[in-house]
């Protein structure tokens, strides 16, 4: 068997895994794969296809990790509007209890909810910043 196919089934053995696991670096690791079978259908010796699978492969692998650095962190699930469609929606607060606590009438339903630490108490619009169990967390709406 030639060496363009053992590299052409380790990828696809690889990218197989992937679709599994759901891990992306496999990706990348079967780019340096796909390079290296590339570079035998080129006619490179065994070494030199070994270097551009780890050159390609390793490459890759450091860009994208650069690439994940350079986005925004994402949310935990419980303050994530893509999770839970109450997050960043608008809830009005008619009275505070004197432990940052109160009830309110949000979707047809009575919630309590909880101040976020650092926000103040008043009466009026609030934003929910995150849900614990049945337990709305609220935070004071960003100005416009």
């Amino acid at each position: 068997m030639a060496d363009s196919t053992l590299w052409w089934l380790v990828a696809g053995g690889l990218i197989a895994v992937e679709l599994i696991t759901g891990t992306f670096y496999l990706l990348m690791i079967s780019l340096g794969l796909v390079a290296a079978a590339l570079s035998a259908h080129a006619g490179l010796s065994q070494p030199l296809q070994w270097v551009c699978a780890a050159v390609v492969g390793g490459g890759s692998v450091l860009v994208w990790r650069r690439y994940k650095k350079t986005l925004a962190p994402i949310a935990p699930a419980q303050a994530n509007h893509d999770v839970n469609m109450d997050v960043g929606e608008t809830v009005q607060v008619d009275h505070w209890q004197d432990d940052h606590t109160c009830s309110i009438k949000y979707r047809g339903a009575h919630w309590d909810a909880a101040l976020q630490d650092g926000q103040v108490a008043r009466p009026g619009p609030y934003v929910i910043a995150e849900v614990i169990g049945s337990r709305l967390i609220l935070k004071n709406p960003q100005p416009l």
